[in-house]
């Protein structure tokens, strides 16, 4: 739902989303054939510190470049979810941006509850390739029509997009996804349910962006977890990051 604001359909033209706002919300978009752009990648060359004025360096990398791609991109609006899908940062990021641009930022709370399947989370695609279909697909209301087929998991990486996906480079095609990509893919970011499943059989790198509330939940799971990494990364992978996932997967048998 979008509370209780007002959308100015007619004036909207682009409009840039925060999170995974709910199908009703992503569907008015698509029907009135509005442009979406995902705030949460980086869409512009300008520097994490344009952010710093607005949210403080301890936020994660991604609400700051939801930020700085609000404040240099030419949007109509925005829409953010603030609601148990994403996290109270999102909520007061929300407030702040309200007050610092021209534009509408209007809120909504996505509680959706239908599942929509996660076929792309257990293809044989590249990480990467998974990724950049599951982060594409919130900007549309439906599942894709033409979902690649099943392959069997060796290893498994649970978590959030990164904000930098040379992190999923050195991942197997056979890695499949959990945590809240899951989620994500599934058009149902507050199913904290399905966030919680894991593979016990595969290696798994639990993986949170630095800074995010969710590292307390990847470091619980990944201590549980017969095979786990636990991984945080700021707004860059850096070298030792690589090393430890590509020293993890070759240590446990996953092979590229």
């Amino acid at each position: 739902m979008a509370g209780q604001q007002e959308i100015p359909w007619q004036r909207i033209r682009k409009a840039g989303i925060v999170g995974v706002p709910p199908r009703a919300v992503i569907g008015a978009l698509n029907a009135h054939g509005v442009e979406i752009h995902d705030l949460d990648e980086p869409l512009v060359r300008a520097n994490l510190a344009t952010a710093t004025p607005f949210l403080p360096t301890v936020y994660c990398a991604i609400l700051r470049t939801a930020v700085v791609n609000a404040l240099h991109c030419q949007l109509d609006a925005v829409f953010i979810d603030i609601g148990p899908g994403k996290c109270d940062a999102a909520r007061y990021t929300a407030q702040i941006l309200a007050q610092q641009l021209t534009i509408p930022v209007i809120t909504t709370e996505n509680t959706d509850r239908e599942r929509l399947g996660n076929p792309i989370s257990e293809s044989g695609l590249p990480l990467v390739e998974k990724l950049q279909r599951i982060t594409a697909g919130v900007r549309v209301a439906e599942p894709p029509a033409d979902p690649p087929p099943f392959v069997a998991p060796t290893a498994s990486f649970w978590g959030v997009p990164p904000r930098d996906f040379a992190i999923l480079e050195l991942f197997p095609a056979t890695t499949h996804v959990h945590g809240w990509t899951r989620c994500m893919e599934n058009k149902t970011p507050a199913d904290h349910e399905l966030e919680m499943v894991v593979n016990t059989e595969v290696p798994t790198v639990f993986f949170a962006q630095s800074f995010c509330a969710k590292t307390a939940l990847a470091r619980h799971l990944a201590k549980r977890h017969p095979h786990g990494l636990y991984l945080d990364v700021d707004a860059h992978t850096t070298a030792s990051a690589k090393a430890k996932i590509q020293a993890f997967l070759e240590l446990s048998g996953a092979t590229l």
